[in-house]
């Protein structure tokens, strides 16, 4: 899964991709690196991010999935019902919901959903994160999603984790370790670690744009421990490891 930002304020590329025809161009670009999905969306959920409005969240999407959707697969990723459906409309069929609340929504247009886990809101998830038991709570929240999703008719589910939504970086790097008790629920995982806060952390405080060998070391991981999908800003790279781990 390629990530498409078209917005100002992504913790790593926020205005690279936002006006409307550079966005197509890198969509384009992610599809033929390798990109089995390309992820569009219009309003940054990084730490401390501030929401936008509807009007504005669809203006900055739906032209960008509407002309990326005839090329290859397109999910949109929001936490707004509104969104979500004129996204659908325009061309995608995977709603990528951080706030995995959308699945009546996914059910009632007939796409796919992943159902992440966050803690608090984007605005206050790193204030001050706290788990008795990470692993297990992540888990049985994402299988309890997902059994709702199912009982409203949704054909395809992902489950993913939520790596850095309201988590410590011992939070992160225990689910990581434990990849293995969200792929035995049977559902398909999608992780997404790709240059966020914690490898910077991990690597000596490398900003994002050069988290590159820790991204592509996480979603090797991850892949190695089972998980179906990597959401990742670096599509060729990461396709080359993939290939590495299938064999």
């Amino acid at each position: 899964m390629g990530v498409l930002n078209v917005t100002p304020d992504s913790f790593s590329d926020g205005g690279q991709w936002l006006e409307r025809d550079v966005a197509i161009a890198r969509g384009l670009e992610l599809f033929t690196e390798g990109a089995d999905i390309v992820d569009v969306g219009g309003e940054s959920t990084r730490p401390g991010a501030v929401g936008v409005g509807v009007e504005e969240e669809l203006a900055r999407v739906v032209p960008v999935i509407e002309a990326l959707a005839r090329y290859g697969r397109v999910s949109v990723d929001t936490r707004k019902a509104a969104v979500a459906e004129a996204a659908v409309e325009a061309g995608a069929t995977l709603v990528n919901d951080v706030s995995a609340s959308l699945q009546q929504v996914a059910a009632d247009l007939g796409v796919g959903w992943v159902a992440m886990h966050m803690q608090g809101e984007p605005a206050s998830m790193q204030d001050d994160p706290r788990y008795d038991d990470v692993v297990a709570e992540v888990r049985d929240f994402l299988v309890e999603r997902a059994a709702r999703a199912k009982a409203a008719g949704v054909a395809e589910v992902w489950i993913d984790p939520g790596i850095g939504f309201g988590k410590t970086l011992e939070h992160n790097l225990a689910l990581l370790r434990h990849l293995d008790a969200l792929v035995a629920t049977g559902h398909p995982v999608l992780v997404g670690t790709s240059r966020k806060g914690f490898l910077g952390r991990l690597t000596g405080g490398a900003p994002a744009g050069d988290r590159l060998e820790a991204s592509l070391a996480t979603a090797t991981w991850a892949m190695a421990q089972g998980a179906g999908m990597v959401r990742v800003h670096d599509v060729g790279p990461t396709v080359q490891a993939a290939r590495v781990v299938a064999g």
